[in-house]
C-alpha cells in the first residue's frame, strides 16, 4: 500500500481526501504508482503526467522522505519508507510567479 498526498486542486478533482492510499503490484516506482493512481481516479489522467508521453507535467513535482524525486527515472524504485507505507509520496503543484 502506498500512501499519496494530492494537492487541494487534485483532491478537489477527483473528490477525495488529503490522502490517498494506492496498490501497487510488484516494486513501486513513480510510473507504476501513477499508473494505479490514475487507474483508480481517472478523472486525474492528464493533470500530472501528459497523456501521450506520460512524462510529468512542468508544474508538478513528487517529494518523499524529504527528497526531490522529480527527475528521477519514473522506473526507479521508490525509498524503501515510502513502499512500506511509513512516508508518502506527494505530489506537488509547483508555484511560478513573481
Amino acid at each position: 500500500m502506498i500512501r499519496v498526498i494530492l494537492p487541494q486542486h487534485l483532491r478537489i478533482l477527483a473528490g477525495t481526501g488529503k490522502e490517498v492510499r494506492i496498490d501497487v503490484e510488484g516494486a513501486p516506482t513513480q510510473r507504476l504508482v501513477l499508473d494505479a493512481l490514475e487507474s483508480a481516479y481517472p478523472v486525474l489522467r492528464g493533470t500530472i503526467r501528459d497523456t501521450e508521453t506520460k512524462r510529468r507535467r512542468p508544474f508538478v513535482r513528487f517529494f518523499a522522505c524529504e527528497e526531490d524525486l522529480s527527475h528521477c527515472s519514473p522506473d526507479e524504485p521508490l525509498p524503501v519508507p515510502v513502499t512500506s507505507g511509513a512516508e508518502p509520496l506527494l505530489v506537488v503543484g509547483a508555484m511560478a510567479g513573481g
